[in-house]
C-alpha cells in the first residue's frame, strides 16, 4: 500500500476503506508516514468531506492508537459531557458537581486553554495544590466514593489525535466536520464513559460559525456515538457573546461557585440545568426534563452539589478554603472598570474579541509553551439586551499590569450598541437525542 495512492484517492472524491485509513493512522503516530504526506489528505479530507462509514473508522483507528481507560469498575452509568469549546464557557465546574450530587457518576477528562478558548484544567487549577494527574486506580476509586473527579488526558491516551491536532492547527485544516468529529469523539470514547453529552456552539466564540454548522457537527458525534454503542446526545447553544459574565480562570471558577450557591448568572445557570438534565435522563436517574431539573434545583438550594465540589477539591489534594472562601484564590492587583463612551441597547457582544483581550492579560495561551496567569481576566457587567447609558460600567479588568491604549481601543470596539431594544436571542438553539 501506499500512501500517495490514498492521498490522489481522497482527492478524487472516492471513499477510504478500513484498512487504508488504519494504515494512515498507525503509520503517522510510528513515524513511517510524514507531516507533509498527512497534511495533503487532511487538505484532501477538508474538500471532499467524508462518509459515516469513513468517519466511524477514523474514529475507531483513532481511539485505538493509544490507551482506553476501563471503567467498567465504576458502578452504575458513568457519564460525561463535552463541549466544543468557547469563551467564559466554565460548564464543567458547576454541572459536574450539580449532576453527582443527584447520584450521577461523572468521570471527567478534560483540556488545557489554547488562543482565545478556555480549559477547564486550567480553571480548576486556580485552586492551590489542586492535582489533575491521577492513576486509573484512583480515578477510579474516586468517582466510585464521591462520584466525581475531574483529571487531565494521559500522554498515552489517543496520541494519534495529538499528532493530526498539532499538524491541522498550521495547515488551515481544523474546521473541518469528519476531523473535528473523530478528533472529539475518539478522546470521548477513550475516556470510557456509558453516556456522552455534547454541547456543540455556534457563532464566533466558537468552531461552527451557524446553527446549521452546528447540528451538522452534532449529528455527525452523535452517529459515532451510536457506532459504539453509546448513548449520546447533543445541546446546540450560542456562543456569539461570552457564557456568563467572568473571563479567566480563577474568575470562571468563583462564577462556578457562585452557581452551585444560587447566585450564577441566568444564561449560564439556564445551561446548566438544562446539560444537567439530559445528562440525568441519560443515567436514568430522571423520567422527564422536569423531573431532573428539580433533583438539580435541589442540589443547589441544599448545598449537596457545592460539597461534591469541595469533595472533589480535597480528593485530588486542593485547598478547599479557597472554595469556602473565593477571595482566597488568585487576585489579579488593580481591578479597573470600564465605562460606556455612547448609549444604547448592546446589539452585540463579540466573543471572539474578548476572548483574545482576555488572553492578552495573560489569562490565555497563544502557544501551548506559555504560562497563564490565573488571577486576571474581565467580568461583564452589560451583555447583549442589556440598556447601557453613557458613563455606565460595561465590565471589570482584572489585570496586573496598567492598560494600554490600544487595548481598550480594542474593547470598546468589542461592544456594538442599537437606539432600539433589542430582543436577547436564546442560549439554548435546539436539543438533539438522534442522528
Amino acid at each position: 500500500m501506499r500512501f500517495v495512492d490514498i492521498i490522489e484517492k481522497k482527492k478524487t472524491g472516492h471513499a477510504l476503506t478500513k484498512a487504508e485509513i488504519a494504515y494512515w493512522i498507525n503509520g503517522y503516530v510510528n513515524g513511517t508516514i510524514p507531516d507533509y504526506q498527512v497534511s495533503a489528505l487532511c487538505m484532501a479530507i477538508y474538500f471532499q468531506g467524508m462518509d459515516d462509514q469513513e468517519i466511524a473508522w477514523l474514529c475507531e483507528a483513532m481511539l485505538y492508537s493509544g490507551d482506553v481507560m476501563d471503567l467498567s469498575k465504576i458502578n452504575g452509568h458513568k457519564a460525561d459531557k463535552h463541549s466544543t469549546g468557547g469563551v467564559g464557557d466554565k460548564t464543567s465546574l458547576a454541572l459536574a458537581p450539580m449532576v453527582a450530587a443527584c447520584g450521577g457518576k461523572v468521570a471527567k477528562m478534560s483540556g488545557r486553554g489554547l488562543g482565545h478558548t478556555g480549559g477547564t484544567l486550567d480553571k480548576i487549577e486556580s485552586i492551590s495544590g489542586f492535582h489533575v494527574s491521577q492513576s486509573e486506580e484512583k480515578f477510579v476509586r474516586q468517582v466510585n466514593e464521591i462520584h466525581l473527579a475531574l483529571i487531565g488526558q494521559t500522554q498515552s491516551l489517543v496520541p494519534a489525535d495529538k499528532l493530526l491536532y498539532a499538524l491541522r492547527d498550521v495547515t488551515a485544516t481544523v474546521n473541518s466536520i469528519p476531523l473535528i468529529a473523530s478528533s472529539i469523539m475518539s478522546k470521548k470514547l477513550a475516556a470510557g464513559s456509558d453516556t456522552i453529552l455534547l454541547d456543540v456552539k455556534f457563532g464566533e466564540g466558537a468552531f461552527m460559525p451557524t446553527p446549521q454548522d452546528a447540528e451538522a457537527l452534532a449529528k455527525t458525534m452523535i452517529r459515532i456515538g451510536r457506532h459504539f454503542g453509546k448513548d449520546t446526545r447533543a445541546m446546540i447553544s450560542d456562543m456569539n457573546q461570552p457564557l456568563g459574565n467572568a473571563i479567566g480562570n480563577a474568575l470562571e471558577l468563583k462564577e462556578a461557585i457562585a452557581t452551585l450557591q444560587g447566585k450564577g448568572p441566568e444564561d449560564f445557570t439556564t445551561l446548566c440545568l438544562e446539560a444537567g438534565s439530559i445528562m440525568l435522563m441519560q443515567s436514568e436517574l430522571a423520567d422527564t426534563m422536569d423531573q431532573a431539573k428539580t433533583l438539580l434545583q435541589k442540589s443547589i438550594d441544599s448545598g449537596s452539589a457545592l460539597d461534591k465540589l469541595k469533595a472533589m477539591c480535597a480528593y485530588q489534594g486542593g485547598d478547599v478554603t479557597q472554595i469556602e472562601d473565593v477571595s482566597r484564590l488568585p487576585q489579579a492587583k488593580q481591578v479597573v472598570a470600564m465605562r460606556a463612551k455612547t448609549e444604547g441597547y448592546v446589539k452585540e457582544l463579540h466573543a471572539l474579541q474578548l476572548g483574545n483581550l482576555a488572553m492578552r492579560l495573560g489569562a490565555g495561551r497563544q502557544k501551548k509553551t506559555d504560562t497563564i496567569d490565573h488571577s486576571v481576566g474581565i467580568v461583564l457587567n452589560k451583555k447583549a439586551g442589556d440598556l447601557v447609558h453613557q458613563g455606565d460600567v460595561l465590565a471589570y479588568i482584572h489585570t496586573n499590569h496598567d492598560l494600554d491604549e490600544s487595548w481598550i481601543q480594542d474593547f470598546h470596539q468589542a461592544y456594538a450598541f442599537a437606539a432600539k431594544k433589542v430582543e436577547k436571542k436564546p442560549l439554548i438553539e435546539k436539543i438533539i437525542e438522534s442522528s
